[in-house]
């Protein structure tokens, strides 16, 4: 029979700072060597909230915090582990210490989160004491330790690509949702359509085939933005041409003429180096959002603001809040009014249009405009 093990004694061995929480984030235990690096007493820290009122961490930043508490809900939520790769990148004077927190989930039987192990890596000086003589108030003093560059510059290039994972994650995560929820609506209409047709003997086949046509195509026009949107997002962008917009805007309303009235203000030999056809795309989806939502009239204006092109849909509708100006290039933004005031579209124009713009170094947004709505593409100019 093996030797037991006191985990209580190994805990307390460890050199580098440890604490355990509680799923609610208040303080359990901390070895002595988070003591050492902390210089308090172990009285001082056990039973309080790590982040919140009176926290153990009191001297973070706002972001900083920020970034422990999301990955700590991560890691109670998911059961996985989680890293904050750098903390007090923020910070002023530059000669702070810098930190790495790396965070585990202690299990119970059922699979459920019971307890949070957070382990302290310094990346800037020694894990030495910060218990120093005390100053003339009586508090602790400690000096500053000056931060190495190169781990400082290693944990920042760490943490962008945490960062890059996190958002890629979610990004899927988001067009799968985006997927079923879409596909749900029309699909739920098809199988309304058939199951009052086949209860009802006298049923207007006709009528009822128009339906599901209808029903059909939307569905048809959903799985055609879905496909788009996973090869813009897999996909490295097709080869650049070099594509005058105010050409493009012409050529396009020629041959997709708006049923509104169109005003045009565009400024010759404005170039860019993307590809046509996924420019097109991004002019024919914003022109038909342009379309379902105006009163009246659409203008379309190109001109050269170096370094970028800039072409722009204006619109005589309802107009964007700007609380919402970014929320509707994501597709989960659909709620009911959205739904009443733009039943046409599939709902995805608007975030292929900015995946458009993106592909090609440029960006796409939402800017001020009395009496309606206007969208923005910056593109790089080409040389």
């Amino acid at each position: 029979m093996g030797a037991s093990v006191d985990y209580q004694a190994a805990f307390e061995a460890l050199p580098c700072p440890c604490m355990v929480l509680t799923r609610g984030r208040v303080v359990l235990a901390v070895n002595d060597a988070y003591l050492r690096m902390t210089g308090q007493d172990r009285a001082e820290v056990i039973g309080r909230a790590l982040l919140g009122e009176a926290p153990v961490l009191a001297d973070l930043s706002a972001s900083g915090a920020a970034k422990v508490r999301a990955s700590l809900a991560r890691v109670a939520g998911a059961g996985v582990g989680d890293v904050v790769p750098l903390l007090r990148d923020d910070w002023d004077p530059p000669d702070q210490r810098h930190w790495r927190l790396t965070q585990a989930p202690v299990l119970d039987p059922a699979g459920d989160v019971k307890e949070i192990v957070v382990v302290f890596g310094e990346v800037s000086g020694p894990l030495e004491s910060r218990r120093a003589a005390p100053g003339p108030t009586g508090g602790r003093v400690s000096g500053p330790l000056k931060p190495n560059a190169l781990l400082h510059q290693a944990y920042r290039q760490e943490q962008q690509k945490v960062s890059m994972l996190h958002e890629t994650i979610e990004h899927q995560q988001r067009f799968v949702f985006d997927a079923a929820h879409d596909l749900r609506n029309p699909i739920a209409g098809l199988l309304t359509e058939l199951e009052e047709a086949l209860s009802d003997p006298g049923a207007d086949l006709r009528r009822t085939l128009h339906s599901l046509h209808r029903d059909a195509e939307r569905l048809n026009d959903i799985v055609g933005d879905l496909l788009a949107l996973a090869r813009l997002y897999t996909a490295p962008p097709p080869g650049a041409d070099l594509v005058d917009l105010a050409r493009l805007v012409v050529e396009e309303l020629d041959a997709h003429p708006p049923s509104a009235s169109v005003l045009t203000r565009l400024e010759e030999n404005v170039v860019v180096r993307a590809s046509r056809v996924r420019l097109a795309r991004l002019l024919s989806n914003l022109a038909a959002n342009a379309e379902r939502h105006t009163t009246s009239r659409i203008e379309f204006v190109v001109a050269a603001a170096p370094p970028y092109a800039v072409l722009e849909v204006l619109d005589d509708g309802p107009g964007i809040p700007p609380e919402e100006r970014e929320r509707i290039f994501h597709r989960l933004y659909r709620e009911e009014q959205a739904r009443s005031l733009d039943a046409g579209g599939s709902g995805f124009g608007l975030p292929i249009a900015r995946e458009i713009a993106h592909a090609y170094g440029g960006d796409l947004f939402v800017a001020d405009h009395q009496g309606g709505a206007r969208f923005v593409l910056r593109l790089p100019l080409a040389t």
